[in-house]
C-alpha cells in the first residue's frame, strides 16, 4: 500500500489532498522487481483521470480533487505511470482481454478489459476493480521477464519511415524504426516502458533485457464478432456463445463511419501489400494515383487484413499501437497489430461480424 499521504480531509463528494504529497505516493517505481510484486488494490475501482494542468513540483497548499466517493486507495496519478497498472496490463492480455498497450497508465482501454474480463468470469462487467476481480486474476508468477535480443529484432529494422505514401511506395519493406520499437510491439509494451525497464540497455544482439511475460496467444475458434462502437472494442465469441476474446479498436470516424449491420469475414491476409486508391479511399496528401505499398507493421494496415463482405472494409493492424480508440480511422476497425494477429487465427471464412 501507498505511503501515509498526510491529513485527508472529505468533504462530499470532494477530496482534499495536499499535492506535495500525491505525487511521491502515486509515481511507482518501474522495475521487474517492483511490476512483479505491485499490488492491484491500490488501483482505484473507478478510473478518475487526474488533470494535467497540475504542477507536481507544487508542494504547498490545498488543492481539491474531484473524485467519485466509491473510488479506492486514493490519490493516484492517472498520468504517471505505475507498477500496480502495468501488472494489470499483463494479467488481462494473458486472459484475452487486451488493454492494447501496456503502459502502466489507467485509462478507457484498461477499463474496457476490465469489462471484458468479468464477462469472462461472470461478473458484473461494470470495468471496477474489486476483490472478485483481483481474486480472479491475480497470479503470484512473474509479469516481468527476462528476453534475449536476436538477429531477428534486429533486422526487422529499416530505420525512419516516411509519411508520404508515394515515398512508402518506394520501400520493399514497412518494417521498424528502431529496434526499441519492435521490441516494443513484439511485447505488447509501449517503448517508454520498455526502456524504463532496461535504462542501462544498448537494444543490441545478444543482450538480455526486460519485457513484458506475455504466455500464450488465445486458441480457439471464433464463431462471431462483435464491433463494438460504444465500447470501442471488437469482441468474438465461440461456439457455446461464451466471450473468447476482446480487442480495443478504433472504429471509423465521424466523416468516415464504418458499416452498420452484419457483414462476413470474406479472407485473411497476413503481411498484405496494401493499395491506395484515391478515388476508392481518401486522398493523402498530394498523392492522386493508384499506388501498391509493401507490407510491414509500419504499413497503413499493418500486418494483417481481415477482408469483410463490405467492399472496401475491413479488420486490420496497425502502424501506432498507442493511438488505439484515441483517433478516428477511415472507415475500417484498426486493432493493434498483435491482436490483429491473434484474432487472425481464431477466424475462418464466413464468419458473421456485427457492427453496433
Amino acid at each position: 500500500m501507498s505511503p501515509s499521504l498526510g491529513s485527508l480531509i472529505f468533504r462530499g463528494a470532494m477530496l482534499w489532498v495536499s499535492m506535495g504529497a500525491v505525487f511521491p505516493a502515486a509515481a511507482s517505481s518501474l522495475t521487474p522487481e517492483a511490476i512483479n510484486t505491485a499490488p492491484l488494490d491500490v488501483i482505484p475501482a473507478i478510473y478518475t483521470p487526474m488533470s494535467k494542468e497540475i504542477d507536481p513540483v507544487v508542494t504547498a497548499g490545498i488543492t481539491p480533487v474531484s473524485v467519485d466517493a466509491d473510488a479506492v486507495a486514493l490519490p493516484f496519478d492517472t498520468n504517471t505511470p505505475s507498477a500496480s497498472v502495468a501488472r494489470l496490463q499483463v494479467l488481462l492480455d494473458r486472459a484475452g482481454a487486451s488493454p492494447g498497450i501496456i503502459d502502466g497508465l489507467d485509462g478507457g482501454n484498461l477499463r474496457s478489459a476490465l469489462s471484458a474480463f468479468e464477462a469472462m468470469h461472470g461478473l458484473s462487467a461494470d470495468g471496477k476493480i474489486g476483490s472478485q476481480v483481483i481474486a480472479a486474476i491475480d497470479d503470484p508468477n512473474q509479469v516481468i521477464g527476462s528476453y534475449v535480443i536476436t538477429s531477428k529484432d534486429i533486422s526487422a529494422v529499416v530505420g525512419p519511415i516516411p509519411k508520404d505514401y508515394a515515398q512508402m511506395a518506394n520501400m520493399k519493406y514497412l518494417g521498424y524504426a528502431t529496434v526499441t520499437e519492435g521490441l516494443a510491439e513484439r511485447f505488447h509494451m509501449g517503448e517508454d516502458l520498455l526502456t524504463a525497464l532496461n535504462s542501462s540497455a544498448r537494444f543490441v544482439e545478444g543482450e538480455t533485457i526486460f519485457v513484458a511475460d506475455l504466455g500464450g496467444n488465445k486458441t480457439g475458434k471464433a464463431v462471431r464478432l462483435e464491433v463494438d462502437k460504444a465500447r470501442g472494442q471488437v469482441r468474438a465469441y465461440a461456439a457455446d456463445g461464451s466471450l473468447l476474446v476482446a480487442y480495443p479498436a478504433t472504429i471509423g470516424s465521424e466523416t468516415n463511419p464504418s458499416p452498420s449491420g452484419t457483414h462476413t469475414v470474406k479472407t485473411v491476409v497476413v503481411n498484405p501489400d496494401y493499395t491506395y486508391n484515391p478515388k476508392i479511399n481518401f486522398q493523402q496528401g498530394n498523392n492522386d494515383t493508384v499506388l501498391t505499398l509493401p507490407p510491414g507493421p509500419n504499413g497503413p494496415v499493418g500486418t494483417v487484413w481481415i477482408d469483410l463482405s463490405e467492399p472496401t472494409f475491413g479488420i486490420h493492424g496497425t502502424p501506432e499501437p498507442s493511438r488505439i480508440d484515441k483517433t478516428g480511422s477511415h472507415g475500417c476497425v484498426r486493432l493493434t497489430n498483435w491482436d490483429a494477429e491473434e484474432l487472425a487465427k481464431l477466424l475462418t471464412k464466413d464468419v458473421p461480424v456485427e457492427f453496433m
